[in-house]
């Protein structure tokens, strides 16, 4: 892979993106909500699937995949129900491009755009520390995984792709809130400290995920489930609808990286977890009875329940992927042509000899 290349297939994909988005922003002030709105924007759906596919640097796929091919789709998904941050009928283009392609809190003013909190002193500390703590990792895991206790090597990747995800979106919501004024929404919210499965999976995990699933798969499946078995059971088949979409859209994401035909064990991660987190509703429901075991005993036991399953079905598919591998390939490139243009002297010098 070139960077030269990888950089002209971005640009094309966002103004691809862009002339889409711009299709849909049209479609939606001429078709009327429903069916026909979601067949007129059927096509672009189809396209945003497609354009990960176009990229090959696993910084760009993840981002692309995550924002556009996940995000992006399930919110115009919403739009040709007229629901969702898109539906606002007063939301200029400018907006609407913004609301697609990021995870705004549209919790922040009437339409969504507000000015977005300075970063303070604790948390640039915060973030130092982490970015600090993600560089040691990723060293250690990078010379001495070969010969590391495969459990203790999955904890060191474990940590550094939650450390990576929780910089690289604080990182994008700083840009991005510099430029448009706005906040994005959170991706975690300390998981560490989760007590439940459904608290790790409700409020602390991929909040950016479970804000766009909610409306969109579970909210749905929840109205029809009361229709068939009531409303005291109806969240048992929406929660295990919302983890397998969860599932087949990780093992979509993974098809973009390895470009290799899904085995299935993402998918089966999920649904194991959707299991497990019905299991617990459905104990909570039948017991009812309100307490509580210590956060000291129930964080660790959520812990490692999702790093020993992450260990037995996510693991291989990430290795699968050579992540860090091809992660420190393209940081070496940007190294270097950092160099190079460090090492290169100014036109007017050039001129001047």
């Amino acid at each position: 892979m070139e960077l030269k290349d990888e950089m002209n297939n971005l640009i094309k994909v966002s103004f691809y993106a862009y002339i889409s988005l711009l299709y849909c922003f049209f479609v939606g002030k001429i078709i009327p909500k429903g069916v026909p709105r979601l067949l007129t924007i059927l096509p672009v759906v189809i396209f945003f699937l497609s354009i990960p596919l176009f990229l090959t640097s696993v910084h760009s796929i993840g981002a692309i995949s995550f924002y556009i091919s996940w995000l992006a789709n399930f919110k115009l998904l919403l739009f040709a129900f007229e629901k969702g941050p898109l539906s606002s009928p007063s939301i200029p283009l400018f907006r609407f491009f913004a609301m697609a392609c990021f995870p705004i809190d549209v919790t922040q003013s009437s339409n969504g755009f507000s000015k977005p909190k300075n970063f303070s002193t604790k948390s640039v500390i915060s973030y130092g520390t982490k970015g600090l703590l993600l560089t040691f990792l990723l060293r250690v895991y990078h010379n001495h995984h070969e010969v590391m206790n495969p459990m203790l090597a999955w904890c060191f990747f474990g940590f550094s792709v939650y450390l990576m995800l929780e910089l690289l979106v604080a990182l994008s919501s700083a840009i991005v809130g510099l430029f448009l004024r706005v906040e994005l929404d959170p991706q975690f919210d300390k998981p560490y400290l989760a007590t439940s499965l459904q608290d790790f999976w409700g409020r602390r995990w991929n909040v950016m995920v479970n804000r766009i699933l909610h409306p969109t798969v579970y909210d749905p499946m929840l109205k029809l489930s009361v229709r068939v078995v009531g409303r005291l059971w109806a969240p048992v088949p929406a929660i295990l609808t919302t983890f397998a979409v969860s599932g087949l859209m990780h093992e979509l994401i993974f098809f973009y990286f390895t470009r290799a035909w899904p085995t299935g064990e993402v998918m089966l991660f999920f649904c194991l977890h959707g299991v497990c987190l019905v299991m617990e509703v459905v104990i909570k429901k039948a017991i009812r009875v309100k307490w509580n075991l210590p956060r000291q005993v129930t964080s660790p036991l959520v812990v490692s329940f999702v790093l020993a399953t992450s260990y037995w079905l996510f693991l291989p598919e990430l290795l699968r992927c050579n992540m860090i591998e091809r992660a420190f390939e393209e940081y070496g490139m940007v190294s270097e042509l950092a160099m190079d243009v460090v090492r290169t002297p100014p036109v007017f010098l050039k001129f001047k000899e």
